[in-house]
């Protein structure tokens, strides 16, 4: 039975009064978990001078009971803040968090160096003493034993490092504030019709996406491109403090930089990144075909930057309802395991998306998804939704991720509900081609060649754009690294510079880009996040989810066990392993060339849906 959704019961804000009933709750918890962290110091810092298989059995799962109960509290915060960046109480309780986490990285200190330090023999004996520590056995060696060359000297050592890490902490928090209320807010344009047109981060997108008037569409673009120059030299002050952060925290734990340790964190390669941006650099000519169909069905001599993001329909500004956007998604979860449209149901109609954008009154721009596996509970879903196409993907790239929480929080300890980024971006990745099969196949002609081409320039974006990030990161860090030790700070003009001749590797030839250096940098959001190098995740991740796609499509029944099992999984096995064990897939030079040989098969069906 495959219950439809009801559009009277949808929801469209949070309620997250099941965390906490109000503002002084989550004050008091925030007292109360100090108090907690300091006992955990007193009572477990004597017993492990001796440690036993059951004392560290019992400090685990006092650890996991204080680590469920500061996650609460840090998603309500976050979560929060992101709804009213300028809100001064959640600022405020933020920042509160944030030194929570520091401070009991501090407490706790002395377990950590304990259990970084200890040998294989020690842990033997610690196992055979504790049978029921076997239980936790992949999380003590993805947490301490394979850190053992890359861990604290000694408790000052770690109680250093832990506030250098609150130090990037503060600074993430300093530039969401800093992109959502100055670096997108451009100023005012005059349309054609003589409306003015406030660009902000979510006016910018829509317009570029949905107005006809190419003259419109040039003059937003140019108001958000030289703006964003403007901001350059302010993030590039703040970039440059968070870098020197990064790798000094790195070579504190014997990391040649912050690059390696990232990589290192992912059980990822050198190697294996190379070979990644080897092959989307060498075959970025495949999407050649697909610029010049989007030129053609424009009318257009040559392809501008404000050209590529106009939806490929008669009526690109059409508005598409969330409660419709709810449905269409629903109905793409029809070939899956049922546990798929269980959890989609609770999420849409249990208040736990909240969905439109409200910039004006400082809601941060973008969308994200916060896991509650320490309550077992349906995830928080960040939205910014207008009601374009690319929106509905979004919505549904988001859900893959709350699908993915809540299988794994109710199937595996919480210590287990998590995975690398690319692992857990596999899930949103894959929710978006099943997405982009139904509309294809269930709309008009004119939406489906929509749909398909939009899909492709997002192809476009994970394997050009996003790795391209990722080594603007790499050598924005080096360039902040060298002017650091000339006493100096890496400027605007420097990073825009760096960013745009980054840029030219990786775009296309058939679209005629400005001749002054970009400042987009300033406004990702993932290069000021203390999690580094994210954005190549998102191209590991969807090589992998084509591949996945393409089992599906072959055995979609074999392919469900084996899904539902991997999403399931958590970490508790390392993220190799676990591809391998239900799909025999390997990240190698191979994955990302197969990728690319679906892209252009992608393309072949957007010509044959046009001309057919």
């Amino acid at each position: 039975m495959f219950k439809e959704l009801n559009p009277d019961e949808v929801t469209t804000e949070w309620n997250d009064s099941y965390l906490f009933n109000s503002r002084e709750d989550a004050l008091e918890k925030l007292e109360a978990l100090k108090k907690s962290s300091e006992e955990i110091n007193e009572t477990f810092r004597p017993e492990f001078e001796r440690l036993s298989g059951s004392v560290l059995l019992d400090y685990l799962e006092t650890e996991k009971d204080f680590s469920r109960s500061t996650d609460v509290l840090y998603i309500y915060a976050y979560t929060q803040f992101s709804k009213n960046v300028n809100d001064q109480f959640f600022i405020s309780l933020l920042e509160g968090s944030q030194n929570l986490i520091t401070e009991h990285k501090m407490a706790s200190a002395f377990a950590t160096v304990k259990l970084t330090s200890l040998k294989k023999e020690e842990w033997d004996r610690l196992f055979s003493e504790e049978p029921g520590l076997e239980v936790y056995r992949s999380y003590l060696e993805a947490t301490y034993m394979r850190f053992v060359e890359h861990r604290p000297m000694n408790e000052a050592h770690a109680i250093y490092l832990a506030d250098l890490e609150n130090q990037r902490m503060k600074l993430e928090t300093e530039a969401i504030s800093k992109i959502t209320n100055k670096v997108t807010m451009a100023g005012n344009i005059t349309l054609e019709s003589g409306e003015e047109f406030q660009v902000n981060s979510q006016s910018y997108n829509t317009l570029l996406s949905t107005d006809q008037s190419r003259e419109n569409r040039k003059r937003c673009y140019d108001k958000r491109f030289y703006h964003l120059v403007n901001e350059s030299d302010s993030m590039a002050s703040l970039y440059s403090k968070k870098a020197r952060l990064d790798d000094l925290i790195a070579r504190e734990l014997n990391y040649r930089d912050s690059y390696e340790s990232s990589l290192y964190d992912l059980y990822l390669t050198e190697d294996q990144v190379d070979d990644m941006s080897t092959v989307f650099k060498k075959r970025k000519h495949v999407f050649e075909d697909y610029n010049e169909f989007r030129r053609k069905k424009l009318g257009l001599e040559m392809l501008r930057p404000y050209d590529l993001m106009l939806q490929l329909t008669d009526q690109p500004g059409k508005n598409y309802t969330y409660s419709d956007a709810l449905q269409e998604v629903q109905k793409s979860y029809s070939g899956m395991d049922s546990r798929f449209n269980e959890i989609f149901l609770e999420m849409a109609t249990g208040k736990f998306i909240d969905v439109y954008p409200d910039p004006e009154h400082g809601k941060q721009p973008g969308g994200y998804c916060y896991g509650l596996c320490a309550l077992k509970a349906p995830a928080l879903i960040f939205m910014n939704y207008n009601g374009i196409i690319s929106d509905q993907k979004t919505l549904t790239h988001e859900l893959g991720h709350g699908i993915n929480f809540y299988l794994m929080g109710n199937s595996v300890d919480y210590l287990y509900c998590t995975g690398q980024i690319y692992e857990m971006e596999v899930p949103s990745t894959f929710n978006e081609e099943l997405f982009v099969d139904y509309m294809v196949e269930n709309s008009d002609k004119e939406t489906a060649v929509a749909v398909l081409a939009q899909h492709i320039g997002e192809y476009q974006n994970y394997f050009t754009r996003q790795p391209m990030i990722t080594e603007f990161e790499y050598k924005a860090h080096s360039l902040c690294a060298e002017k650091s030790s000339e006493n100096g700070t890496v400027s605007g003009a420097e990073l825009n510079v760096l960013w745009t001749a980054l840029s030219k590797e990786y775009r296309s030839d058939s679209v005629e880009y400005y001749e002054e250096d970009s400042a987009e940098w300033t406004y990702i959001n993932h290069i000021y996040l203390t999690n580094n190098y994210y954005t190549f995740n998102y191209a590991i991740s969807k090589a992998i989810t084509l591949a996945l796609f393409k089992q599906y499509r072959e055995a979609p029944e074999a392919f469900n066990k084996n899904y539902i099992d991997y999403l399931s999984a958590g970490s508790i096995m390392p993220p190799e392993e676990k591809l391998k064990k239900y799909f025999g897939i390997e990240i190698n030079r191979q994955l990302f060339e197969d990728a690319m040989d679906i892209v252009e098969l992608r393309i072949q069906e957007l010509n044959e849906l046009e001309n057919g």
